[in-house]
């Protein structure tokens, strides 16, 4: 068994460039400006940049109740949703509901069908201004704010839903049951309800002396970040000109499918573990940083340091030779490594510290590697807007996902690196913090931001 030994990890980690010091924070940044400006001009990008045709408001109308839905997975969630005091949301009437084709093979009309039905109940208890619907499956958004469906997860069996426009076949399902809907139904995806979210649960932190307003300082602009199972960024914009958008005063949410960048800092191993995944070339950016991913590529760096004895511990080979290490099974170990316990502790004997500690530390640099990827993509968006210089108007960046939230390591270094890259030439003001309920919090943004 080798001894612990960091000069000798650092070294194996630069030697098959994957460790964060070969990485230059400010090349990151202008890289990602870079791609985001092209995606935006319509030219060759991995960003695709894609308009969703919803306006942040800049205030709530207090009182005005709409209904949120929240379709992702296995459920569909839905509420009437009113603003109150200072934008603050109420809920009331919440339902759940499995999600329609989750039980088995569904048709069109059946699957909007399921969908009303859990929406009747919440028109019928009051007027309602609109309908937010995020829908977290690949679609393609309309200017009108309807959506049309491109494809489901394998969770969802419902093949002839996909390329019908999903806000329409809601408003035709209600008119069966002979409910009116709403003038407005909208549609938008996660990332976007997450950035509204933060419009409702990020204070603006300005203009305010013991809660009472008193300069009239607006709130700094919202950027919305998914850092869960996938990694994806949204943030107002004023220009976009593949669509010939452009608006000083009134911006619209632009979705940068983040998760497609290609980090010039990549090195062997990332290019083999490219090579195992479903997709090898696609979700480059994703796959060293988001949940569904952080767990196999360090399985895969793992063995090759047990190949290259850089790892050793008496029941390497038998670790070395599982199908793959899930992100989950990782954190587990890494938020309790010492107490040897769960499929990773269970390997190591007790007289193997050094062992856990190369362990550790190499799946360390990983996470510092996919922190400092994330921190770049939002450090662009910050950039790309030219927000954050008002003390009084910091740049409020709301963030979804457990991989930031729970992943050891992650949010820290992430934060830590974000703050570095935003400070590098003159001082920018931002505040960072995750958002609870944010597709359905979003969704009822969506319904009144149009």
């Amino acid at each position: 068994m080798s001894k612990f030994n960091p000069e000798l990890l650092a070294d194996f980690a630069r030697s098959y460039g994957f460790h964060y010091d070969i990485c230059d924070p400010a090349t990151l940044v202008r890289d990602f400006r870079i791609d985001m400006e092209r995606g935006l001009r319509g030219q060759n990008s991995p960003l695709a940049m894609i308009p969703a045709y919803i306006r942040p408001v800049t205030g709530f109308p207090l009182g005005k109740t709409v209904i949120a839905l929240d379709a992702g997975g296995t459920n569909l969630r839905a509420a009437r949703v009113t603003f109150k005091e200072a934008g603050k949301p109420e809920t009331e009437g919440s339902a759940k509901a499995p999600m329609p084709g989750t039980a088995g093979r569904i048709g069109a009309e059946a699957f909007f069908d399921e969908i009303a039905a859990l929406v009747v109940p919440l028109i019928e208890a009051g007027p309602v201004e609109g309908i937010g619907f995020c829908f977290s499956y690949p679609m393609e958004v309309r200017e009108d704010g309807d959506a049309i469906l491109l494809s489901f997860s394998k969770e969802v069996d419902a093949p002839d839903v996909i390329g019908k426009a999903v806000g329409q076949g809601l408003g035709e399902a209600l008119s069966r049951r002979g409910i009116k809907p709403p003038e407005r139904i909208v549609m938008l995806n996660d990332t976007v309800s997450t950035l509204l979210s933060g419009l409702v649960e990020i204070p603006p932190d300005g203009g305010f002396i013991k809660g009472e307003k008193k300069y009239a300082v607006p709130g700094g602009p919202v950027i919305g970040c998914i850092l869960g199972t996938g990694f994806n960024t949204a943030y107002p914009e004023n220009e976009i000109p593949k669509i010939g958008f452009y608006s000083e005063d009134s911006p619209q949410i632009v979705v940068c499918e983040s998760g497609n960048c290609v980090p010039r800092y990549l090195g062997t191993l990332d290019r083999e573990f490219d090579a195992t995944t479903k997709k090898p070339g696609a979700y480059t950016l994703e796959k060293s940083t988001a949940g569904a991913y952080l767990g196999p590529l360090t399985f895969h760096i793992l063995k090759q340091a047990i190949k290259d004895g850089v790892l050793s511990f008496r029941r390497a080979e038998e670790f070395a030779s599982w199908q793959t290490l899930q992100t989950r099974q990782l954190n587990e170990f890494m938020h309790m490594p010492l107490s040897r316990e769960g499929p990773v502790g269970e390997l190591f004997e007790s007289d193997e510290l050094d062992a856990i500690k190369s362990f550790a530390y190499l799946t360390s640099i990983v996470t510092q590697r996919g922190a400092m990827f994330s921190a770049a993509v939002v450090a662009a968006a910050v950039e790309k807007i030219d927000a954050g210089f008002d003390p009084f108007s910091p740049v409020r960046i709301a963030v979804e996902g457990t991989t930031y939230v729970i992943y050891k390591g992650m949010r820290e270094a992430l934060e830590a690196y974000l703050r570095v890259m935003l400070i590098k030439d003159k001082p920018r003001f931002y505040t960072i913090i995750p958002v609870e309920q944010a597709s359905l919090f979003g969704a009822a943004v969506a319904a009144l931001s149009r």
